[in-house]
């Protein structure tokens, strides 16, 4: 078993999500502020990706995790060739540029892409979601748990260095299909799967994780055990007596919104509460 300390450098690690622009062709791409009749090009984009790096990775954080979701509305499983060549140039420079663990996250739920991503670049972990079991998320059922497909593909492609985070009773998604599944159970189910962590959420971003859930979840598997939203100094030590790592990606934004830009202060407040 892969140990928090083996995969992020430290225990009780601080992971920073860094919420790359809307890529190319997506609806939110941002306009190049030097001409609006054009859309931000993949190099802009990850240059901005750049920054933030470096801001979160100064301020102490251990991790970072790269995710699309500025591509909103997302894409069921299946993206574009476009994304994944964007996400690789993007996080390529991420991983030039700093020296901690790098994740990588495609969204909704394109895993294989993300792992393809990952073993490019050379990053650490992927996180997953849909793993195991079927729920529906708001764009769409995801019927097909994920985990054979996703385990071949690795063994396919050599990747098995990158490890597999897997998201469970994932956040903005019903889970009534499985509602006589519990937590525990699903946590366990993804563990025997061979996922080498599991994410235990709020009901969505931003939104804080149960206590009480992470020290279920803790109890039961023996793989790492992270809190994927609503991670907040005043939270972060609770948090932690159970869970190995927080993945922080709204309260270091000005505001705590996370399409906002980050915010160094916040960021070193974020760290310190970790620290302590």
């Amino acid at each position: 078993m892969t140990t928090a300390a083996e995969m992020f450098g430290r225990e009780k690690a601080l992971i920073g999500m860094i919420h790359v622009q809307a890529l190319p062709g997506c609806p939110r791409n941002p306009r190049d502020p030097r001409d609006p009749r054009k859309e931000m090009g993949v190099g802009e984009i990850a240059e901005h990706a750049v920054r933030e790096a470096r801001l979160l990775v100064e301020a102490g954080f251990d991790a970072l995790l790269l995710e699309n979701m500025h591509d909103v509305p997302y894409l069921r499983r299946r993206v574009g060739p476009e994304i994944t060549a964007a996400m690789t140039a993007v996080g390529a420079a991420v991983r030039r540029e700093v020296g901690v663990p790098i994740g990588i996250q495609i969204l909704a739920g394109a895993n294989r892409e993300a792992l393809a991503v990952a073993h490019a670049i050379r990053a650490q972990f992927i996180r997953a979601e849909g793993f195991v079991f079927a729920s529906i998320a708001d764009e769409g059922l995801l019927e097909e748990a994920d985990a054979g497909p996703l385990l071949r593909y690795r063994r396919a492609i050599g990747a098995e260095g990158v490890k597999i985070l897997a998201d469970v009773k994932k956040k903005h998604s019903s889970h009534a299909i499985t509602a006589d599944v519990g937590l525990a159970e699903t946590a366990k189910a993804a563990e025997f799967f061979g996922a080498e962590g599991v994410v235990v959420t709020g009901v969505a971003t931003g939104e804080p994780t149960s206590p009480e859930e992470v020290e279920i979840v803790k109890e039961t598997v023996a793989v790492p055990v992270l809190v994927g939203s609503g991670v907040r100094p005043e939270t972060a030590a609770t948090l932690l007596e159970h869970a190995d790592a927080l993945i922080v990606g709204s309260w270091f934004k000005k505001d705590g919104l996370w399409s906002n830009p980050p915010d160094e202060r916040r960021a070193l407040k974020l760290v310190s509460a970790c620290r302590r």
